[in-house]
């Protein structure tokens, strides 16, 4: 895969922001929302796509369009920007307590992806090993689903390091006043996003999949 690009800490506007958090002041956050799927749901249906994996597909495609959700570090401790990142999801092991974390390329053709990725869902679920395809590449990014309960808050507690991809959590449905609703919780390093970036993250989301048109092709 594509090396990461360096970032012109000479020129880049959030340089300071980036070192503050990243080692002053080490710390994520998270924002949990409520997305409108009505119109979503109804559309996977209809083309008899499979649910996650759409889901997967629309949160890769917003993720892939912002430099900040797509940052790492280099060896030196640089930071860098992936040309495009790939979702690594989470899939239950039938049958078990356990799930397997699997990981597909990023693909901007929904449909493309969604058959790739079912494909890899059908190889790897049932070997119960948490990373059945090995190493996994450095430039992916989290995305994992609750579907058995829905939540209106959830974060990832853990020591802030030097982990700058962001972490995606889903929930179950929530039927209200006519609309389907999806909890949705994003995990960010504060020394690469700050709560406009994510909150941009979240409304292009939002748009995305008020708008499906895509899922029928």
């Amino acid at each position: 895969m594509d090396a990461p690009a360096l970032i012109d800490l000479d020129t880049w506007p959030r340089r300071q922001h980036f070192a503050h958090y990243l080692r002053a002041v080490p710390c994520t956050y998270a924002m949990t929302v409520e997305v409108d799927v009505t119109a979503f749901v109804d559309a996977v249906r209809a083309a008899g796509r499979r649910t996650y994996l759409t889901q997967v597909w629309a949160i890769a495609s917003v993720v892939n369009r912002h430099d900040e959700f797509r940052m790492t570090l280099t060896t030196d401790g640089a930071p860098a920007v992936w040309p495009v990142v790939h979702p690594s999801f989470t899939v239950m092991h039938p049958g078990s307590e356990t799930f397997a974390s699997l990981w597909v390329p990023f693909d901007p053709d929904y449909a493309a992806f969604h058959d790739a990725a079912a494909a890899v869902v059908a190889a790897h679920a049932a070997s119960g090993e948490l990373f059945p395809q090995g190493l996994r590449p450095a430039a992916t990014f989290d995305v994992s689903s609750i579907p058995w309960t829905s939540f209106t808050g959830f974060t990832i507690t853990a020591t802030p390091g030097t982990h700058l991809a962001p972490i995606v959590t889903l929930g179950r449905y929530v039927e209200r006043d006519g609309r389907v609703l999806l909890p949705l919780a994003v995990q960010v390093h504060h020394a690469a996003a700050d709560g406009f970036h994510t909150a941009r993250l979240v409304e292009e989301l939002r748009a995305l999949l008020a708008d499906p048109s895509w899922v029928a092709g």
